[in-house]
């Protein structure tokens, strides 16, 4: 089996991103950006998606975290497609809910090749610590935009923002691990009938 990882720079004046991922990993992470939270949130999408993923980011953090948030998610975005390839023999949809305590999210998706973002999620609170709630709709966006998905994210229920938070993100790498897990009833066939993805 060809290697599904891939490692991706991307440097503007604004930050400097470097992901490598490996789709076929243990879950292993680690993460150097400035922004905690984030990192405690990536970490879900290791290990509920069983990627190694590494993530080191330099942003303007002295203005605030949306370049280097926004940045990371189109970065990791890049270096998904490309750990993708092909998609050959990749079960394409993926799909998960998860709670954690009074929270429950729904994550579908599709590797469609072509970006469509669908987020319905509402924090009762603007911040989770010293991390600004918005900037989560700016990681999957630049994720959907770069990685070439259609990504649907529905928190059914929650109060607690934190909770809220930690099921979007495992919902969402269980979702990815069951998209790009090999069908061993399709090995070399693309699933879809138009031929490409």
């Amino acid at each position: 089996m060809t290697s599904r990882t891939a490692s991706v720079a991307r440097n503007t004046l604004e930050t400097q991103i470097e992901v490598t991922i490996n789709l076929d990993g243990q879950g292993q992470f680690d993460a150097e950006t400035g922004v905690p939270f984030l990192d405690h949130m990536m970490e879900q999408i290791a290990r509920h998606g069983l990627f190694d993923l590494s993530v080191k980011a330099n942003g303007d953090l002295h203005i605030d975290a949306h370049h280097t948030v926004e940045d990371i998610g189109i970065t990791l975005g890049q270096a998904f497609k490309q750990a993708i390839a092909d998609k050959k023999g990749v079960v394409r949809y993926g799909h998960a809910y998860v709670p954690l305590d009074e929270a429950l999210t729904r994550v579908v998706l599709d590797l469609s090749g072509r970006p469509g973002f669908e987020y319905d999620v509402v924090f009762n609170r603007d911040k989770i610590g010293e991390f600004d709630v918005d900037l989560f709709y700016e990681f999957f966006q630049g994720f959907v935009n770069h990685a070439g998905v259609s990504l649907h994210i529905d928190n059914l229920k929650g109060r607690n923002a934190h909770h809220i938070a930690e099921t979007m993100f495992k919902a969402f790498g269980r979702a990815l691990r069951m998209a790009i897990t090999l069908d061993q009833r399709a090995l070399g066939q693309l699933p879809s009938t138009k031929g490409s993805l």
